[in-house]
């Protein structure tokens, strides 16, 4: 009971950063924009964010197993607290310089408090999983995935309806009251210690990983840098330039998939056939769904390249739409599958003396991809359009197929 009780701690804590993570996006995105801020201006604001979110990885993964996971989820709750309550302080009178500055710092640590609320909330669901049955850690990993994604899709339209009705300021100040709320309650209620600290392992230990460690990590990296490098720059530039959305219409529609996405990633241990040794099977579905996904942005430039006229028709434009939404949709749901997988693949991998090491370096891989992603997304899109961003995602997840499939199934992890 006590464990259940646990895992409800963790998920709600790791729930509310999400949400306001999700919004702070939206709520940043949209005043700086307002304010007539460059595209490439407001792209800055994120770089930050991203890079932090690699480092932060790297080395969280470190503190809490010297430290514990309590503190490593208990700083993150923090640092976004003091985030939030920074950009309330964003003056409009200052220099544009300044403020550029001020918000990729602020930006930087709400990046660094996601990634060590994450890291921990994950990390501690193997701790509490006492049966080491790999059943009930998949469905518990893809509960906390798909329901994180979810409400990061929801906290996009939070941070709408925030900015509207409070203003930016205001909007930034209830969040950061509301976290710290979560925070007492999480200080208070949370008893399981979340790693009893009995080694402390060496800084050099955070790039000492296993076989198996190394790949499911590479893998993570090619798969989300095959997501980003389309998804993040070349989709919303496309639906804006091409097709002629409004910036309402791209945020709900990319509020939707994501909060789509997450759905998918909490049914995916319905969908996948699980193994007796918690790896065989798993390993296998990990390469062939990655194959599935890289299928889909090659049919995608084809189907748009043969069958979509080059000009700016009602037809062509319409037709463009469905096929690139529908797209969208079906990519989504076969890489929500393929990320669940990894992220119990990572739980499954690593031993509980390094758990916390290993999941921060594999998320540190994730962080690197998505940066990588955001990248080539830009430039492949300014070089040639959406089809080499689409053709680029097919190439990059079909490199993370590969390497999965190179994960040695001798050594059975869990019974």
């Amino acid at each position: 009971m006590t464990q259940i009780r646990d895992y409800a701690i963790v998920t709600g804590a790791y729930w509310g950063l999400t949400l306001t993570d999700g919004a702070l996006r939206m709520l940043v995105l949209l005043h700086f924009h307002a304010l007539g801020y460059s595209p490439l201006e407001i792209a800055f604001l994120f770089v930050f964010y991203e890079v932090s979110g690699v480092l932060t990885n790297l080395i969280g993964g470190w503190i809490a197993a010297r430290f514990g996971l309590r503190i490593t989820l208990h700083a993150g709750l923090a640092m976004q607290i003091v985030a939030l309550f920074m950009l309330s302080f964003v003056d409009a009178s200052w220099s544009r310089e300044f403020s550029v500055f001020y918000v990729f710092v602020c930006q930087g640590l709400s990046g660094i408090a996601k990634d060590l609320a994450k890291m921990s909330s994950k990390s501690a669901v193997k701790l509490l999983v006492s049966d080491n049955s790999t059943s009930t850690l998949f469905k518990l990993v893809a509960l906390l995935t798909g329901s994180k994604n979810t409400l990061k899709g929801i906290g996009f339209f939070l941070g709408g309806f925030l900015l509207m009705a409070m203003g930016f300021q205001f909007a930034l100040i209830a969040m950061a009251v509301s976290l710290l709320f979560i925070l007492g309650v999480t200080m208070a209620l949370l008893r399981m210690p979340l790693g009893d600290i009995t080694i402390k392992p060496a800084f050099r230990k955070i790039l000492s990983k296993s076989k198996n460690i190394n790949l499911i990590s590479g893998a993570r990296f090619f798969l989300f840098g095959g997501r980003d490098v389309w998804f993040v720059v070349a989709v919303p530039l496309y639906f804006r330039d091409i097709l002629d959305w409004s910036y309402a219409e791209i945020g709900s529609f990319m509020a939707i998939w994501v909060i789509a996405y997450g759905f998918v990633q909490v049914i995916a241990p319905r969908i996948i056939k699980k193994s007796q040794d918690g790896l065989s099977d798993e390993v296998a579905a990990a390469s062939h769904w990655a194959y599935g996904l890289a299928a889909t942005p090659l049919l995608i430039a084809a189907l748009v390249y043969y069958f979509v006229p080059v000009d700016s028709s009602v037809e062509s434009v319409d037709l463009a739409t469905f096929l690139l939404v529908s797209g969208l949709l079906v990519f989504g749901a076969l890489f929500a599958v393929n990320s669940s997988l990894h992220s119990y693949l990572i739980l499954a991998l690593t031993e509980e003396e390094n758990i916390t090491l290993d999941v921060g370096f594999y998320y540190m891989a994730n962080a690197a991809g998505r940066l990588a992603g955001t990248l080539f997304s830009g430039l492949f899109y300014q070089i040639g359009g959406l089809s080499l961003c689409l053709t680029g995602s097919a190439a990059m997840i079909v490199v993370a197929g590969l390497i999965v499939r190179r994960i040695d199934l001798k050594p059975p992890v869990l019974v």
